[in-house]
């Protein structure tokens, strides 16, 4: 996903814009720390499984495929991942919801076999603006993300006095079905507000999303994470209301790295990076996962298995008529298990203590 990368000299920013005013519902930086703290180092990857061109492929009653997410979980534990982002779907909510819960609980049910515990994403300002229920189209050659769908669907938010009441009924439903599910790592409520150039108008549902799950108040810790340093209204709130600090860095920079780490640092709450590793930006995982490792900050990086999503293909890179980029943007498996480095693979390893 197309991204702007959060560094010191924009986080500067922040910190002049944020007040460290506590939120009603926010957990204090010392509940914070003590959870993360139980968790040991963790490194996973935003997924979705090969088969599913987007969110609601995904989690459709007629499209989810256990066995292949129970394969490619398999793959994930192999190299030491222990979490795994993954994008829930309102429209397949408001068309299933019974449904969506049923598989949530299988999906949790593969993780806990490989010893992963995910966190769900509701929300998303990325990509298509429209969305239906129903067969979702095929990719289009070579192009980023095609078939990736922005969560509610841009159409419906003009209405939302209509929309927001459903939301809400999902987000406090899911929430309070799963809210006290130890096989859950957090909740990352809404991913890149403001992103497809929505800005402000995002700003009504961001604030949504969190007083609806500090209504619910889950066990586990709730998080939006920062990706743009212009959003400065964004920024300061979605800082004084997570539990957690997340965001998102594609630089491949390492001094940027460290940079935006030692600022989100003095917030005083753990660090998870939600979205990393672009290679033909430079950000790869030889570079920025030993930085995250040392400084104990989360590793969750964009892309396990090269399918649907074309995520192989850089954001602002189409190349329709080819099958395969010679270096991939994202991902890192073919759908046969093989690996697009080996060398990758061996840093991974290394890092998350896997012994050959």
């Amino acid at each position: 996903m197309k991204r702007i990368s959060l560094i010191a000299a924009t986080a500067a920013i922040l910190l002049a814009g944020c007040t460290q005013k506590q939120e009603q519902g926010q957990w204090s930086p010392e509940k914070a720390q003590a959870w993360y703290d139980g968790q040991g180092w963790l490194a996973g990857c935003d997924y979705i499984p090969a088969d599913a061109i987007n969110q609601i492929e995904m989690w459709s009653d007629s499209t989810y495929n256990h066995d292949l997410i129970e394969k490619e979980l398999g793959w994930a534990q192999d190299i030491g991942f222990k979490t795994l982002r993954v994008y829930l779907s309102s429209i397949v909510y408001e068309n299933d919801p019974q449904g969506l819960k049923d598989r949530m609980d299988d999906f949790l049910g593969i993780c806990r076999e490989h010893s992963i515990r995910p966190l769900f994403v509701f929300f998303d300002d990325c990509w298509n603006p429209d969305s239906q229920y129903g067969k979702q189209p095929e990719p289009k050659s070579g192009i980023h993300n095609s078939g990736w769908v922005q969560d509610p669907p841009v159409p419906a938010r003009a209405d939302t006095l209509t929309l927001f009441p459903k939301l809400e009924t999902y987000v406090k439903d899911i929430l309070t079905t799963f809210g006290d599910d130890d096989r859950i790592l957090l909740w990352d409520l809404y991913n890149e507000p403001g992103n497809s150039w929505h800005l402000d108008t995002s700003l009504p549902l961001l604030r949504n999303v969190f007083r609806w799950a500090q209504e619910i108040r889950p066990s586990q810790p709730i998080s939006a994470g920062l990706w743009n340093h212009d959003l400065k209204t964004f920024n300061d709130f979605q800082l004084r209301n997570s539990d957690v600090t997340t965001y998102h860095n594609y630089s491949g920079d390492p001094e940027c790295q460290q940079n935006a780490i030692d600022t989100l640092r003095t917030y005083g709450r753990p660090i998870i990076c939600t979205e990393y590793m672009a290679r033909t930006k430079g950000c790869t995982f030889q570079m920025a996962m030993p930085i995250l490792k040392q400084n104990n900050v989360a590793a969750i990086n964009w892309g396990f298995v090269a399918g649907k999503t074309n995520t192989i293909f850089a954001w602002d890179t189409p190349l329709p008529d080819i099958t395969e980029p010679e270096v991939w943007f994202h991902d890192i498996f073919r759908q046969d298990g093989t690996p697009f480095s080996e060398e990758e693979i061996a840093t991974i390893k290394e890092l998350t203590g896997v012994r050959n």
